[in-house]
């Protein structure tokens, strides 16, 4: 895929650069809201909103923002958009605004939307930009809803609010509990890693399959080296 492409932003943002199980950023709300699979949702979307909004913004105003004011700036267009959602939340959606609580004021200062003001959006084209924070937001989005699915199922013995479980099925409280959140965040991580390896070794194998070694007879991996030495 080319750069700077709408796919390639999706991508990038969901699978290569996940906030969450890649890049390790965010931690506070996926830590804290993913107690139930609704809680995840609602986070993720609110943040995938403000992330490709300000995202837009920025990009389009990145021209006319001085080097030296180049954060506030950002912090400001980011705090217009989080303003905006927050009371549309308590309007509509007063539940679900009042489950995340402290955590949506907080998005302001969410590395994952900070980050990717400075990282892209600030020296980038409109377009691209808005697909960068549109892709990272699904990919923080699923982030979330696969640990509070995970939670809530073994934690509650529910899904989305509904019994799921055998009548008999002992929940296993701590997952609901904070400490539980670093554990599931911790075994996802690593499944989602052994899952990666796996696939760049039987990608390895694919490419350099064909001498049994290291390399094929159109990479010249053996005979390259052979020759050197």
């Amino acid at each position: 895929m080319k750069a700077n492409t709408p796919a390639e932003r999706l991508y990038n943002g969901i699978v290569k650069e996940n906030p969450t199980f890649v890049m390790m950023i965010g931690m506070c709300p996926t830590l804290a809201v993913t107690t139930s699979v609704v809680n995840g949702i609602g986070m993720g979307l609110t943040t995938t909103v403000i992330l490709t909004l300000s995202n837009l913004m920025i990009s389009a105003i990145r021209k006319f923002i001085p080097d030296g004011v180049r954060m506030p700036a950002y912090i400001g267009v980011v705090a217009s958009f989080v303003t905006i959602v927050e009371f549309l939340l308590q309007a509509y959606i007063p539940g679900l605004n009042d489950a995340l609580g402290i955590y949506i004021p907080l998005i302001v200062v969410n590395c994952i939307i900070l980050g990717r003001a400075e990282a892209y959006a600030g020296k980038n084209p409109v377009l691209p930009s808005i697909f960068d924070g549109l892709g990272m937001g699904l990919g923080f989005t699923i982030g979330l809803v696969s640990i509070g699915a995970f939670r809530e199922l073994l934690g509650a013995g529910t899904l989305l609010g509904y019994p799921v479980m055998p009548a008999g099925y002992e929940p296993v409280n701590i997952l609901i509990m904070a400490p539980g959140a670093f554990f599931v965040l911790a075994l996802l991580t690593a499944f989602l890693n052994k899952w990666k390896g796996r696939r760049s070794g039987v990608k390895q194998q694919k490419s350099c399959g064909a001498c049994g070694s290291c390399g094929n007879s159109a990479c010249g991996g053996c005979e390259g080296r052979e020759g050197r030495a």
